[in-house]
């Protein structure tokens, strides 16, 4: 039984007590700490098995009971405790992203320099069923080899602006999951990204200094072209979808709905809208990947994804920003400083 402490009790920290509680059973969560731990939220963590809740994540930190820890406190936090967990020898379970700026993830890198310790970056959407199948079949070579990769994400309604001016922007808190879907269909990395970008969603987003409709396109190392279409609003649900076509054919998913139910009369073709968002389409996922994380602790194996599965996605993110502010391709060798 691997003890876990919990750092952050908002949304995500939430969806990671519910998905261990019910999802991870050689997982056990003996602390969560928040410093705006509500009594309301220490209640219902209490009744989903924690044994304790703190104001204080140093607690966590500084417990020699507790084997690993997860980060899901705001993003600016991520980077500092990270390097504080590993040096307080804890396995680190990171929600992404590990830091907007690249220096402070190379000190994360260098913490766990030396160490056994395991180091896991979530995203998720690499544990769904839909993209782990997808993913295979690529892999094993059912569609040749890749040319064009497509992947459709597109938000069924956009963050509050107050969310916006902390979020790093569209790139590095929305695509950021796509950058990182894209490294995982092609299997290899991206070299450069160009981006054409607009306000059409919501003018205060560009008020706030960031876009919300987007066009990327990336040229990945291994010949492949992928586009990604993000826009922060889709009227009809959390939009989901991916394709990989390569030179002996093509895979490709779609969304997710509660069934695939479909009515036919004289009105027309109906079918279920797609899930709403995050929660309920990954929520699944969400578990799979602390499993893997929990089994990588208790049988001394590589995590799924490591701290530069982490890294490369921002850099591809930092790229896009400079694209889009530049009008022009940005090579991600020009943001590795950054």
């Amino acid at each position: 039984m691997v003890k876990v402490g919990i750092i952050g009790a908002g949304r995500i920290g939430r969806v990671h007590i519910t998905s261990i509680t019910t999802r991870v059973p050689n997982a056990k969560i003996k602390t969560v700490a928040d410093p705006f731990l509500s009594e309301e939220t220490a209640d219902w963590a209490k009744s989903m098995g924690v044994e304790k809740t703190t104001k204080d994540y140093k607690e966590i930190i500084e417990d020699p009971e507790i084997d690993a820890v997860l980060i899901c406190s705001s993003t600016d936090t991520h980077s500092p405790i990270s390097v504080e967990a590993i040096k307080a020898g804890k396995h680190v379970f990171c929600e992404k992203p590990i830091d907007h700026d690249v220096e402070k993830i190379m000190e994360v890198i260098k913490a766990l320099e030396g160490t056994n310790l395991k180091y896991q970056v979530g995203f998720n959407r690499r544990f769904d069923h839909n993209f782990q199948s997808l993913q295979e079949a690529v892999a094993q070579g059912k569609v040749g080899t890749p040319q064009i990769i497509k992947i459709t994400s597109r938000d069924p309604e956009p963050p509050s602006i107050d969310y916006v001016k902390v979020s790093g922007g569209m790139f590095l808190d929305m695509t950021i999951h796509d950058f990182d879907m894209v490294r995982f269909l092609a299997g290899c990395d991206a070299e450069e990204v160009y981006v054409q970008s607009a306000n059409l969603v919501d003018p205060a987003i560009g008020e706030a200094g960031d876009v919300d409709t987007a066009v990327i396109t990336l040229k990945m190392e291994n010949g492949a072209i992928a586009v990604i279409d993000n826009c922060r609003k889709a009227v009809y649900g959390y939009d989901q979808r991916a394709e990989v076509f390569g030179s002996e054919g093509m895979a490709a998913i779609s969304n997710d709905s509660q069934s695939n139910m479909v009515v036919s009369n004289a009105q027309g073709v109906t079918g279920e809208k797609p899930m709403f968002f995050f929660l309920e389409r990954y929520m699944d996922a969400y578990g799979k990947e602390i499993a893997a994380f929990i089994d990588a602790i208790e049988n001394d194996k590589e995590t799924p994804l490591n701290v530069y599965d982490g890294l490369k996605p921002v850099l591809m993110g930092l790229a896009a920003k400079k694209s889009s502010q530049e009008h022009r391709p940005v090579k991600i060798s020009e943001v590795m400083g950054e």
